[in-house]
């Protein structure tokens, strides 16, 4: 019986042995296979996120106002009709003529956070910062690929270039001397449009001596800097002009204190109020009557019929007096950055930029005329396509301001002894700091 007994006992304790083990072994394997269950999906899920991303581009610009803007949505629109499945998204940074925009970049490269392409202004600009970085990919196979070699201008294609590599796929040309005129203030006024620094000088005392206090209208002091490299080549001539850029002319030369010194009355004749104003502000002033003049890029006549005014009418253009004959020139470029995040859209993005059909859609409306040598001209009005006719037969000369003619470092010293100018006006020590900056950026050492 007890034999019985324990045997019965026995059997029991292996059972609830075996169930043990069994919840264990349970409680040991339930965790592991609901994991890999919810693992397969996420797994599968992974490429339709990719795909999305993929869809996408980010294109980082500093157009966000007047006809530029509308430019920029005239191409986007372009570029969504061969496209519709890549969303773009506009990253522009308004201000300062690229300014700050080019801050926001700054700060992002140096997070890592690239966008996928963005604007640079073709020249030193790109080839001294973001190539000399080892930021860009060249894009050589764009142009092979599409036949722009044929079609883009032999002037542009080395500012755009290093060591054989092209950087940059440009939109369109832009001139940066020019003299926006208000046709009815200089009609009442019995002037004419002046074609010498004299002449500009003698229309500005007539105007203030008619009670005009400021004939000449300025903004913020990148469109003071726009204004001096005009006076610079207008006092000195395009071959004199160049050298000082490439190192064949000293800026401590006679020659250039006359310069400073025709900078220094064109001043005098500017408002009190510029550096609170955009250079849509101070373009503004023209055609409101309020003054008679304003040096701005051509960029201005896309903002002028924007807000509805005529040419010859509500505005008129000349070369800036003492620049006849002289194309002062700056390019908007796009490009293709190392590790762009959707490489395959800023490809897309950057084919669009560079053909026929984005071009003429962006630049009549954008004011300025195509960097392809075969656009429609039967799209572009009266002002551009007497800017096709002289960038075809005008010496071309660069922008400082817009990037051609002096990196950024150059660029910034430069625009540290401006402002300085801007302020107490000694044309002397002006001097001197620009022989400095040449000394210690530029080519002068």
């Amino acid at each position: 019986m007890r034999y019985k007994t324990f045997l019965l006992f026995l059997i029991l304790a292996l059972v609830l042995v075996a169930c043990g083990g069994g919840n264990n072994a349970a409680t040991n394997t339930e965790p592991v296979a609901p994991a890999e269950e919810e693992a397969a999906p996420a797994q599968e899920e992974a490429p339709a996120e990719a795909e999305e991303m993929a869809n996408q581009v980010e294109v980082f610009s500093w157009w966000t106002g007047g006809g530029e803007a509308a430019g920029l949505e005239a191409m986007i629109k372009v570029f969504n009709e061969k496209y519709p499945d890549i969303e773009f998204i506009n990253a522009a940074v308004a201000g300062g003529a690229g300014t700050n925009a080019r801050a926001v970049l700054a700060t992002r490269l140096q997070a890592g956070d690239a966008p996928d392409s963005w604007q640079g202004h073709a020249g030193q600009e790109l080839i001294g910062t973001y190539v000399a970085a080892g930021q860009l990919e060249p894009v050589n196979f764009l142009f092979e690929e599409n036949g722009w070699l044929d079609v883009m201008p032999e002037t542009l294609i080395p500012l755009i270039s290093q060591d054989g590599n092209i950087y940059s796929v440009p939109v369109n040309i832009h001139r940066a001397n020019v003299l926006w005129n208000n046709p009815t203030v200089l009609a009442e006024n019995g002037i004419d449009v002046p074609t010498t620094l004299d002449e500009w000088f003698t229309a500005m005392d007539a105007l203030q001596a008619a009670g005009m206090e400021a004939p000449l209208a300025m903004g913020e002091q990148w469109t003071a800097m726009h204004l001096f490299e005009t006076i610079l080549l207008a006092s000195l001539g395009a071959d004199d002009y160049n050298a000082l850029w490439d190192g064949g002319k000293s800026w401590s030369e006679p020659e250039v204190a006359a310069a400073l010194e025709n900078f220094a009355k064109v001043l005098s004749y500017t408002n009190s109020d510029a550096s609170a104003l955009s250079w849509q502000d101070a373009a503004q002033l023209v055609v409101n009557g309020d003054a008679a003049f304003n040096v701005m890029g051509d960029w201005a006549e896309g903002y002028f019929r924007e807000i509805g005014f005529e040419p010859n009418s509500g505005y008129g253009w000349s070369p800036v007096p003492g620049t006849n004959g002289n194309f002062q020139f700056l390019s908007d470029s796009f490009v293709l950055p190392v590790g762009a995040p959707h490489r395959e859209a800023a490809i897309a993005w950057l084919t669009v930029a560079g053909s026929r059909e984005g071009q003429d859609a962006f630049n009549p409306v954008k004011g300025s005329i195509p960097a392809r040598s075969d656009g429609d001209r039967a799209l572009y009005g009266e002002y551009l396509l007497s800017a096709m006719d002289d960038w075809s037969n005008n010496t071309v000369v660069g922008s400082l301001t817009h990037g051609v003619v002096a990196n950024d470092s150059w660029k910034s010293e430069i625009d540290t002894a401006l402002g300085l100018f801007l302020v107490d006006k000694d044309a002397a020590t002006f001097q001197t700091a620009l022989a400095t900056a040449c000394t210690s950026s530029g080519p002068c050492q």
